[in-house]
Order: structure tokens, then C-alpha cells, then sequence
């Protein structure tokens, strides 16, 4: 029954809003990752964007006043990570709070010695286990992304990540995924990164990633999508794993996009 109701709202979403596609097209066009996707995908994406504004409460804070664009250029980017996996990757939880900027956050932390340190930090995002997810506006912008760099994908992955408890790095596999080959590539991989930080050794990939698992997945997801080349120069397998969970190839749209745009497809 509940089912029903569900898919009979959704249903109701999506026809109210046909010019779904039309509204989002300058918004993709404003953000490069989001260029290079087909036109399929894009009515995907559209489709996908409609359901997310259908069931989830955007709203800012801080005194910003979120505009029809902006809840689009969010909403775009929360749906680029489940464009093939559903709407149902975000079931739990409703709300997307914006800052304009950085916001403070109060941190509380035991140490091993049962000390209790307690600081405030500012933060560009952050999601909580079922709870919401908090972005700052200014640097999910589309002049705030590229070179591997978004903040909006992260917080996102994040969410992903939580669909089975803490956010660890291993999220709810696919039925045609093994455990153990994620966990070989994404072992190999953590360990390797974490090891080149340890060296100060300049890398593509957000230092940041080496704060634990669940940094490294969310780090690595932004990249996958933003500059999946990196991925795939610097861990191939852990790329290849990323592409089956998230069931998309973005280094192979990219270069779909460039023989295109070089006058090698129809």
C-alpha cells in the first residue's frame, strides 16, 4: 500500500512539471561536469531533479534567500550521483539546508584518554546520519566547482554512504558487486593515498581524503565525477568499482563529448 502511494506521488510529480528539461538545461549548462551528459541522460537528470524538489525541503538559512536556480543547481548536483540508482538512495531523511557561506560548526570529541575536547570549526558542508544535509551556498556555486572539487557530490556521497549505518567507505552494494573487491581496491587505494599525504607528495585529490574511509569515498566520488581521469590514472580499480556502483562511466561520457564535439559522431 505504502508502495502505491509512493509511486503514485511520484507519478503526480512528474506530470506536473513537463517543462522539467527546459528549466534545468541552463543550470547544466552552467556546470562543466554536468555538460557532457547526453540527452537521455539529461531528461534522466530532469526527471530525477523533479523528484527531488518533490520530496525533499530546500530552504537557507543565515539569511539567504534560495532562489528557483539555486534550488535547481543543488538539486542537479545531489541527483548526478543517483542519476541510475533512484530517488530511493536518499529515503530517510527530508531537509537541504543553504548558508550563503561557511557556516560554524560545534565539534565534541573524546579523546583515548577520555578527555573531552570541544571547538568550533567552519565547515563548506556537512550530512548527518539521518539528519540533513547543510551546504554552504558559496561553495556549491558554479563558479565554486571543478578540478575535482565539489562540495555538493561529497556531502551527497555521504548520504549514500549512510543508507547502512555510519559513513565508512562501504556503501550498500549491488547484488552483481562482490564485498571483497570493493574492499581489496578500496583498501589498496586508501592506503597508498594516505601514504603519499604522510610524504607531503603533491596530489590531484583533496589531502582531506586521507581523514578516514568515509572522507576518502565521499573525496573520490567528487573526483569520479568532476575529473574522473585522475581516478583512473591513480587507481584504476577503485575507478572501475566506483563506475559499477554508481553504475555510470563519466570518463567514457567525456570522451563520447570531445569525439562529438571533434565532429566524430553524427
Amino acid at each position: 500500500m505504502f508502495r502505491w502511494l509512493r509511486d503514485r506521488r511520484r507519478k503526480r510529480a512528474l506530470a506536473r512539471d513537463p517543462d522539467a528539461a527546459a528549466r534545468l538545461a541552463p543550470v547544466i549548462d552552467r556546470y562543466a561536469f554536468l555538460r557532457p551528459l547526453d540527452p537521455a541522460e539529461r531528461a534522466q537528470l530532469a526527471a530525477c531533479v523533479t523528484l527531488f524538489l518533490d520530496d525533499k525541503s530546500l530552504h537557507g538559512a543565515g539569511g539567504l534567500a534560495l532562489t528557483e536556480a539555486m534550488r535547481l543547481a543543488v538539486a542537479a548536483q545531489a541527483c548526478l550521483p543517483i542519476l541510475n540508482l533512484g530517488i530511493d538512495y536518499y529515503r530517510g531523511w527530508v531537509e537541504v539546508i543553504v548558508y550563503p557561506d561557511e557556516f560554524v560548526q560545534s565539534v565534541r570529541e573524546t579523546d583515548e584518554a577520555g578527555v573531552v575536547h570541544e571547538w568550533e570549526e567552519a565547515r563548506a558542508g556537512e550530512a548527518w546520519l539521518g539528519g540533513p544535509v547543510i551546504l554552504s551556498w558559496a561553495d556549491v556555486a558554479p563558479e565554486a566547482t571543478g578540478a575535482g572539487v565539489n562540495v555538493a557530490i561529497h556531502e551527497f556521497a555521504h548520504k549514500i554512504d549512510m543508507l547502512n549505518g555510519d559513513a565508512d567507505g562501504y556503501p550498500p552494494l549491488h547484488a552483481d558487486m562482490h564485498r571483497e573487491t570493493w574492499r581489496a581496491a578500496f583498501a589498496a587505494a586508501y592506503d597508498d593515498f594516505c601514504a603519499r599525504v604522510d610524504r607531503d607528495e603533491e596530489t590531484d585529490i583533496d589531502p582531506y581524503a586521507a581523514e578516514g574511509p568515509g572522507e576518502f569515498f565521499a573525496v573520490l566520488s567528487e573526483v569520479f565525477f568532476e575529473t574522473p581521469a585522475t581516478v583512473v590514472r591513480d587507481y584504476p580499480a577503485l575507478y572501475a568499482q566506483l563506475a559499477a556502483f554508481y553504475r555510470q562511466d563519466p570518463l567514457a561520457r567525456l570522451r563520447r563529448k570531445a569525439l562529438h564535439a571533434a565532429g566524430g559522431l553524427g
